[in-house]
């Protein structure tokens, strides 16, 4: 009988797994930098060359990132984000589009069927403030707007899974696009308005939640094109 030898987590992956807790748990948040050598080292009780072999690792993972003369910084707030990110520019503007497609029609069915009424109440809010912004033709208010509506429903579907995909690919799929949406000089505000897709979920109808979201996903695609 063969037996399995002992699998010991090392000094370096325990630190790396501690500190993947802190930023995963919001303790670092994307952006912010982190605390001085000497403090983690003492927080850690351990050596600089450990620490430092920990922040290379989650420096490859995607998770960290380090500059010359500004220190290490939080990247992305999950392994699962930093990988989404990667593949996100790698791909094709269309293919990341018909991604969303399918992430956005699954998170309409459950919102409809999942929704709390202060749910409907914040993403009635976030289509307010794009007819407000679309009035005003201010675009980049408009984007905004549009963006918080959008994660408003997919966290009304009540799936973290779900909203980790989406919250990871879709701000790099508007960074992508943003550009290309304040430079048209044509752009219909109020076909980019939600208010079908909201009552929809309002009225907990799934059907025609999913029927809109293939409906305005198809548009896009095709003004993308």
């Amino acid at each position: 009988m063969m037996l399995q030898k002992t699998n010991r987590i090392s000094l370096v992956e325990q630190v790396a797994a501690q500190m993947e807790d802190l930023i995963e748990s919001g303790h670092w948040s994307i952006g912010k930098k982190l605390p001085p050598e000497m403090e983690l080292m003492e927080e850690f009780g351990v050596s600089r060359n450990t620490l430092r072999e920990a922040i290379r690792a989650l420096v490859h993972a995607g998770l960290l990132e380090t500059k010359q003369g500004s220190g290490t910084t939080v990247r992305s707030s999950s392994m699962l984000g930093a990988a989404v990110e990667r593949r996100v520019k790698h791909s094709d503007l269309i293919e990341t589009l018909e991604v969303r497609l399918a992430l956005e029609r699954e998170a309409a069915q459950l919102a409809a069927l999942r929704r709390t009424d202060k749910e409907v109440a914040a993403m009635q809010s976030f289509i307010t403030e794009c007819r407000n912004a679309a009035e005003q033709k201010e675009i980049e208010v408009f984007i905004k707007a549009d963006i918080a509506f959008h994660k408003s429903m997919v966290k009304a579907a009540h799936n973290q899974l779900l909203l980790d995909l989406y919250d990871h690919m879709t701000d790099s799929l508007y960074s992508s696009i943003q550009n290309m949406m304040a430079a048209d000089a044509e752009f219909d505000y109020d076909k980019e308005i939600h208010s079908e897709l909201l009552e929809a979920i309002r009225l907990q109808d799934p059907q025609n939640a999913v029927k809109y979201v293939n409906e305005y996903i198809e548009h896009f695609k095709n003004n993308l094109q």
